[in-house]
This record gives structure tokens, C-alpha cells and sequence, in this order.
């Protein structure tokens, strides 16, 4: 527990002065947005690829890192093209299928045995199916590679703001290049800039929000991934109209733990113009979409989680979705991306700082329980 400090006029001043500080860089990060933008997407893939960079590096035993990071884009650019070569195809088909399937549903009224027509009518008059099947026709995806070439064409004919685009995407290539390069060295820098005196308190706050992070950024997002790939063979086994696409959405969605349970209602509207299509029983193909959702949860929580996450608990999924909210309401984008450092900076300093409590690792308390049971009497 540590011990309370009288609040002396001093200490008001020193508080008062830190929080002026706190809100000017707030207010500095919110007029620097849009030039902090790049900088911090560049740092997020720097850091998820980091880990792929240093084991290249320990497998093909390379003396610099250079080579490391050739590698690492070169795996993740094979793997992309892997996965479009595989489900391009098949979420294209998918994507056609359920653009007839909708057509049929609005234009020829079909209705579903034991649901109620009011149910038809309702959907019908508050669900533009006509809009949502636009999106999905040929058409619309080759206005979009056709704006894609004409915005290309912008750019050769001297159009400032194209070009100011393909500059922003080359500074985020080169920004992650080189934190790549000096990974270890810039966090090591960050940290010769502390005060000694404040070091080992900024050190143990910013090892909690690493440790979030860890779980969050890169074990979220491997869990997230496997969910969206175990939902997608799901809906497909089922027989779910466009379930490649439905189960990796539901897999970004689990970025925010038990977020995927919003994927019901799309899940509901595909079962309705499944069954008004093929005649069967939508509660028959809604209710094996319910047991997809049930068996990937419990794979989930049983398997992928434990090994994944470990039993370390993080952020509460209500606490995620409202720092989200917040930050991005006041800084916008970057106020997302920055929204789980900061809530997990002021929620870590609140609890070793202000009320007092040692926040102990799980795993270092297991070790010091068994040291401990080993000891003589």
C-alpha cells in the first residue's frame, strides 16, 4: 500500500500543473490529428509485424534486420494472395446468389411457412432490398474498379489531392520500415527520455498497457481471425446464403469480445431469403445458424481463448466499446486507435496511484505461492 501524501499547497500546484500539461497535449494530438494519423497506423502494423520480423530473424539467423523485414512482407503478401485466390471466388458467387435470392424475396412476395405475413410486410416496408442488392450486382463493383482507374488517371493528369493520397500511403510504408529497423532501439530511447526519478513508475504503467495491448492487438486479432474462419465454415456447412462473408464479418466483430452476437440480425434477415427462396423451413436453417454460434462460442471460450490469451483477464468488453466511443468522438480515428493505451494508462495509474493497490501478475503470484509452499517451516 503506499503511503498518502498531504495535499500541501506545493503537491495542489504540481497536480494542477500536470493536468494543464495533459490537456494541451490533448489538445496538441487533436490539431495534429490528421498529420498523427499515418505515424500511428504505421506504428500498429510495425507492432504486429514485429513479432514475425524477429522470428525470422532467430530461424534464418540474420545479423540485421533488414532481410527479417524483407521476409516478413513478403509472407504476408503471399498469404493475402493466397487467401483472395482461395475465397475471392467463392464470396463472388456467393455475392450473385444471394443478389437473386433478394430480388426473388421483394419481387415475387414469397412468404415462410409458420411466420406470420404482418413479419414479411414489416421487413418489406423498413428493409430496402432493392438498394442493398444494387450493392451487391456486378455493376457496382465495376463503377468501383472503374472510380479506382479514373482516380488513377487523376493522379497521371495532376490531381493534387490524388496525390496527396498515394504520398500519405507511401509515408505510412516508409514509417513502418523504419520503426521496423530501430524497433527495440526507439522504445529504448523512449524510455532514456523519463526523468530517473519517475522512470520506474512510467516503466510498470507502461508495462501494463503493453500487456494490454498484447492481449488486444495481436492475440484479439488471431482469435478474431480464427472465429471468423470457424463461422465461415459453419454458415457454409449449414447452408447459409453469403456465409463466407457473414462469418468474417462476425469475426471482426469479435475484435471487441462477444461484440459477434450483433452478426443475429444479419444472420436472421439471410435466413428469411434463404427460406422464402428454397421453400424449406427457416426456423430449421435458423435454428442450425443458432447452433453454429453456440458450438464456435464454446470452441471459443474452451480452446482458442486459453491458448491464445492465457488466463490473464483484460479490459471489460463494456469498458472497450465506450473508450471507443469516447475517443473517437473526440479525436476521431486516431482517437480510436488510441483509445485502449490511453483508457488502460489512466485505469492502471488509478489503481497503483491514486487508490493504492499493487497490482500483481498472475503468473508471478503462482510462482511466489509454490516458492513459498517449498520453504521450510
Amino acid at each position: 500500500m503506499i503511503e498518502r501524501q498531504p495535499y500541501t499547497f506545493d503537491r495542489v500546484i504540481r497536480i494542477l500543473f500536470g493536468v494543464v500539461i495533459a490537456v494541451g497535449l490533448f489538445y496538441l494530438i487533436y490539431v495534429l490529428r490528421d498529420a498523427l494519423l499515418p505515424f500511428l497506423v504505421a506504428w500498429i502494423v510495425a507492432y504486429m509485424l514485429n513479432p514475425l520480423v524477429v522470428y525470422n530473424k532467430r530461424v534464418f539467423k540474420l545479423k540485421g534486420r533488414v532481410i527479417a523485414i524483407a521476409l516478413a512482407f513478403l509472407e504476408v503478401l503471399i498469404t493475402l494472395s493466397l487467401l483472395g485466390v482461395l475465397l475471392l471466388p467463392s464470396i463472388f458467387d456467393e455475392i450473385g446468389h444471394m443478389r437473386q435470392l433478394m430480388s426473388d424475396y421483394v419481387y415475387n412476395s414469397s412468404s415462410i411457412p409458420f411466420l406470420p405475413q404482418a413479419v414479411h410486410d414489416f421487413i418489406r416496408q423498413n428493409v430496402d432490398f432493392s438498394e442493398l442488392s444494387g450493392l451487391l450486382s456486378r455493376e457496382q463493383w465495376l463503377s468501383i474498379i472503374e472510380n479506382s482507374f479514373s482516380g488513377a488517371w487523376g493522379v497521371i493528369t495532376g490531381s493534387v489531392g490524388e496525390i496527396v493520397n498515394i504520398v500519405s500511403w507511401l509515408i505510412v510504408l516508409l514509417y513502418i520500415v523504419f520503426i521496423l529497423l530501430d524497433y527495440d532501439k526507439i522504445l529504448a530511447g523512449f524510455q532514456r527520455m523519463i526523468p530517473q526519478k519517475y522512470r520506474p513508475m512510467v516503466v510498470s504503467v507502461v508495462n501494463d498497457i503493453e500487456d494490454s495491448m498484447n492481449r488486444y492487438f495481436r492475440g484479439q486479432a488471431l482469435v478474431a481471425g480464427l472465429v471468423g474462419v470457424l463461422f465461415s465454415i459453419g454458415f457454409m456447412i449449414v447452408g447459409l446464403p453469403l456465409g463466407i462473408v457473414l462469418g468474417l464479418f462476425i469475426g471482426v466483430l469479435n475484435m471487441v469480445p462477444y461484440l459477434q452476437l450483433v452478426g443475429i440480425i444479419p444472420t436472421i434477415l439471410l435466413c428469411l431469403v434463404s427460406a422464402s427462396d428454397t421453400g424449406s423451413s427457416f426456423w430449421l436453417l435458423f435454428g442450425a445458424c443458432i447452433l453454429v454460434f453456440i458450438v464456435v462460442q464454446i470452441i471459443e471460450d474452451v480452446f482458442i481463448v486459453p491458448r491464445v490469451m492465457g488466463k490473464v483477464t483484460g479490459l471489460n468488453p463494456a469498458i472497450i466499446l465506450l473508450s471507443l466511443s469516447i475517443w473517437g468522438t473526440l479525436l476521431g480515428f486516431v482517437g480510436m486507435i488510441i483509445a485502449l493505451p490511453l483508457t488502460t494508462l489512466c485505469l492502471s495509474y488509478y489503481e497503483r496511484y491514486v487508490i493504492g493497490d499493487d497490482v500483481v501478475n498472475p503468473t508471478e503470484q503462482n510462482v511466489d505461492t509454490a516458492e513459498s509452499e517449498k520453504a521450510p517451516e
